[in-house]
């Protein structure tokens, strides 16, 4: 038996991974996901959330990309980013497989003829296409963004055949301004902030509730805890959530109280950090 079975639930509530099953609306994520939603469906061209580590960019990312696949009309794709040393021509490469293009040639030119003429198709369909970039603060290479810039370029009677969302830290920002005539083309701008304490207990249920929480499982005074120690940031609030759980189920505790929360905290090191 596990801490799932322990508190009778169904799922692990605060396991961190970008699950769209637990996406949170909260004010600030409720705007965000209407600003990006517009930008995708008004092919807006370039959009781009920013927020530091854990504030859940990429669980809104996740969302969106969820929500435009099963709308229809759609051809979406994610590039999670986990280097910054890219090859010359591999955005349009990643791209390319993305729409459904396989074997293709080393030739960069014929790789961007290919793909405009798949964006020319999926537009014929009456369709968008959409492709999110998660960590693009990882981007270094001038090149990279121009090669952006270039695919956002195409058009057709004035109508954009491709749209980017760009998910990264605050850095992300000043890369971009880097490039003053891709800058130019940031049509929405959102950015995420921490969460307050309201938002954070808010969070919490919600979480419990979707994995199937029955009963209060954290009392008062530790749900406090956890909103003065995450800095407001759903990362670390599920962090401390899921070892609180696992620690209440060791002690076979079936109601987790302020002690635990804080024992949690020490072997964190978040008093520390």
């Amino acid at each position: 038996m596990g801490y799932i079975e322990f508190y009778n639930l169904k799922y692990e509530p605060f396991a961190n991974t970008p699950d769209p099953k637990f996406y949170f609306n909260s004010p600030q994520h409720a705007i965000a996901r209407e600003y990006l939603m517009h930008a995708a469906q008004g092919a807006r061209g370039l959009a781009v959330i920013l927020g530091e580590i854990g504030t859940g960019k990429t669980t809104l990312a996740r969302k969106i990309l969820s929500e435009l696949y099963t709308a229809g009309g759609y051809q979406v794709g994610l590039v999670i980013l986990t280097h910054s040393d890219f090859a010359p021509g591999w955005l349009y490469t990643r791209i390319a497989n993305l729409l459904g293009l396989k074997n293709l040639t080393s030739s960069t030119t014929e790789i961007i003829a290919s793909i405009t003429q798949r964006l020319y198709e999926i537009h014929e369909q009456d369709e968008k296409t959409v492709i999110i970039i998660d960590e693009a603060n990882k981007i270094k290479s001038p090149e990279i963004l121009e090669d952006i810039r270039g695919l956002l370029n195409l058009e057709i009677a004035d109508t954009r055949l491709i749209s980017f969302i760009l998910s990264g830290l605050p850095e992300l920002e000043p890369l971009l301004a880097s490039n003053h005539p891709l800058y130019q083309r940031v049509a929405i701008k959102v950015k995420l902030k921490p969460m307050g304490s309201d938002t954070i207990k808010a969070y919490i249920s919600h979480r419990l509730g979707i994995a199937g929480a029955t009963r209060e499982i954290l009392s008062e005074k530790a749900t406090d805890l956890v909103c003065r120690y995450s800095d407001g940031r759903p990362r670390i609030v599920n962090t401390v959530c899921d070892n609180a759980l696992l620690e209440g189920y060791v002690q076979n505790k079936e109601y987790i109280e302020e002690d635990i929360v804080d024992n949690v905290i020490s072997n964190l090191g978040l008093k520390y950090g």
